[in-house]
């Protein structure tokens, strides 16, 4: 644990965490407001607007990345927040490590999109990326948060549907459970120094309106993992979300899929996101990169 985890913990606790969001709008005024703090890339870096299969999304290309490999990314925000903007202090990040193109997918959002909607645009999304531009044995779908488990729900559905699987999946602190069972909810009710259990009841009510939590497109931890592709899963030891984590990745490792699972000590939900100023999420970053690695193909 470096010093500067430690500060972040206090300003997160101090920030983020004692903020309750009563409706969707207030945690969507948070996140403007938080935006103006959000770093630009890397000078070097190529942002090209899409139309990905009728979902607006952003290529994000740097040096470093090879035109024939590819990831694509679904953002975090309890399916009601969030955008690709906020998020190209990162990816251009996951560009450079994974040597990849990566396509960050505008899904629509909840509540005036509720399920399957956002599970829809990723299937077109990617239908899009692997018939044009992308091979699916030298590409990736990776998530944070509720984007984490938007891209296990993704592998899940392809498959059902006997379509072809990417090469790989990341999900970075998923949320895997919109049923809210994990232990975590509640052993980690304190410790987590960034999120509150009753903004997660919050957005799985909006995101589902009404459809069963356990359906395993929108909780893909309730679902059969058989046959999905190899798998690097991220999570912080104090998350209400970890037991998120650390079941699906029981489920897949049962299930004969290769998974990696790293629990990283005191670390906040998807800390990946403050690579500006730690280095716990500068080495977390490189390992998605070292995994990527090993799982395309490198010629």
């Amino acid at each position: 644990m470096s010093l500067r985890s430690e500060l972040a913990r206090l300003g997160l606790r101090w920030f983020i965490k004692r903020r309750r969001y009563a409706t969707v709008a207030a945690a969507r005024q948070s996140l403007l407001a938080a935006a103006r703090w959000i770093p630009r890339p890397r000078a070097g870096t190529e942002v090209r607007r899409v139309d990905a299969g009728g979902v607006p999304g952003e290529v994000i290309t740097t040096p470093a990345s090879r035109p024939d490999r590819h990831v694509l990314f679904l953002h975090g925000g309890g399916y009601v927040t969030g955008s690709p903007a906020l998020y190209r202090h990162f990816t251009w990040r996951i560009a450079t490590a994974a040597r990849a193109r990566v396509l960050a997918l505008d899904y629509r959002l909840a509540p005036e999109h509720p399920f399957p909607a956002a599970l829809d645009d990723s299937v077109a999304a990617y239908l899009w990326l692997v018939g044009g531009m992308g091979d699916p044995r030298r590409t990736a779908v990776m998530g944070d948060s509720a984007g984490g488990g938007l891209a296990l729900a993704l592998l899940s559905r392809l498959r059902d549907d006997g379509l072809d699987l990417p090469a790989a999946a990341i999900a970075l602190s998923p949320w895997t459970d919109l049923a809210l069972a994990g232990a975590s909810l509640s052993l980690n009710a304190r410790s987590d120094p960034m999120l509150n259990a009753a903004d997660a009841r919050l957005f799985a009510e909006c995101y589902l309106a009404g459809a069963d939590p356990r359906h395993p497109y929108a909780s893909p931890l309730y679902g059969n993992p058989a046959g999905l592709p190899p798998t690097l899963i991220h999570v912080g030891s104090d998350e209400i979300l970890r037991d998120d984590a650390v079941r699906m990745a029981a489920a897949l490792r049962e299930a004969g899929c290769r998974v990696e699972i790293e629990v990283w000590r005191r670390m906040p939900h998807v800390w990946h996101l403050f690579a500006p100023v730690l280095p716990e999420a500068k080495q977390a970053i490189a390992n998605i990169g070292a995994f990527v690695d090993q799982v395309l193909p490198s010629d």
